[in-house]
């Protein structure tokens, strides 16, 4: 069983500890990129797309945590350049990672140009301050490879605690939420589904007309940014469920770690907890 207090083995290779992009030797950058050439697959079964803005010290452990996926399905991975003022494009074209530029602002926009993109069957959402653990792709693609019901996918996830913290805290916040998954899975699934850790039948996501929203969303590193305006995720979500059935990976084996910022952002975790559980439960506007 999965120890939720700890961060998993597979999870501290790609931390590049107390290390910068610039500070990886060129034999690291080497291995990185040769490890990614796999995942350009000009006929791919499964798109893998993440959206960039000013990540260039996070997306390469992004990218690493791919990397070593032991996934046997052709794939390929995106990257939405959305207008980062640091080095982020110059990190993907050395590991040699397939990018656009998409000038537009705002993660609906980039979420849409990866769709547009996107060659592979089924589409895998990401984003640049997370980690996906070995069998990620896999795991996710499953369901949708299995039951031809089955529009949309999502799993859980687990943050990352600041550097010299303990996970003590947000695995009881973690813990804590549970219930909230189990209780929006029966009356409204779709705000279970987050951008960095969800997937759908690419061209179901077309037919609904993807990631558009009616207003914008700002990054999700900034305070507040999950409460501020219509989610692309959540929205693609809903409209998904027009379509087929929303699938819960539950296996442990698809949950992502990704950055606890946002969660720092929103005041700490007590704070945090008690916005989502008063947002998810209709409380709050």
């Amino acid at each position: 069983m999965m120890n939720l207090f700890a961060l998993p083995q597979w999870v501290k290779p790609h931390l590049f500890k107390g290390r910068q992009f610039g500070d990886l030797s060129v034999a690291e950058l080497d291995a990185l990129k040769s490890a990614l050439q796999r995942f350009n697959d000009p006929n791919p079964e499964v798109s893998v797309v993440i959206p960039v803005w000013n990540e260039e010290n996070n997306i390469y452990r992004t990218l690493s945590s791919i990397a070593a996926s032991t996934t046997k399905l052709s794939v390929e991975i995106i990257a939405i350049n959305n207008n980062s003022t640091d080095n982020t494009q110059q990190v993907l074209d050395t590991l040699g990672v397939k990018s656009y530029q998409q000038p537009l602002q705002g993660t609906p926009y980039a979420r849409q140009l990866g769709l547009e993109k996107a060659r592979g069957k089924y589409h895998l959402c990401a984003d640049s301050d997370t980690f996906y653990p070995p069998d990620w792709i896999d795991l996710m693609v499953a369901p949708m490879r299995q039951n031809d019901n089955v529009a949309g996918v999502y799993s859980v996830y687990s943050f990352i605690p600041p550097a010299g913290q303990s996970r003590l805290g947000l695995s009881l916040y973690e813990l804590f939420t549970v219930p909230l998954i189990y209780y929006r899975k029966r009356n409204k699934e779709y705000m279970n589904v987050f951008g960095f850790n969800m997937g759908f039948v690419t061209e179901t996501g077309r037919q609904i007309g993807g990631f558009r929203v009616r207003s914008n969303r700002v990054y999700a590193n900034a305070s507040g940014s999950d409460f501020v305006n219509e989610c692309e995720d959540g929205r693609m979500a809903l409209d998904l469920t027009e379509k087929g059935k929303l699938r819960w990976v539950t296996d442990s084996g698809a949950r992502v770690f990704t950055s606890s910022r946002r969660l720092m952002d929103d005041g700490g975790i007590g704070k945090a907890f008690m916005r989502r559980l008063k947002l998810q439960l209709g409380f709050s506007s």
